[in-house]
């Protein structure tokens, strides 16, 4: 699986700026901190919409 670095991206839990990594898999984006290890996630609209209404998706990512 290859991580893409975000350029100029904090980590909000460390703080720390140009460690976190991005991968994806099964329409699934995963944001990773390599300096703390902080963990986000953000599904695609299509996973999204096959969630059913009594489920969670947990780590929510949306860039601001």
């Amino acid at each position: 699986m290859k991580k893409r670095f975000i350029a100029g991206a904090i980590c909000p839990k460390c703080k720390a700026m140009d460690t976190m990594g991005l991968t994806k898999e099964n329409g699934v984006e995963t944001v990773t901190c390599v300096s703390c290890g902080h963990l986000m996630s953000q599904p695609e609209e299509h996973v999204v919409q096959e969630v059913r209404p009594n489920e969670q998706v947990i780590g929510i990512f949306k860039q601001e």
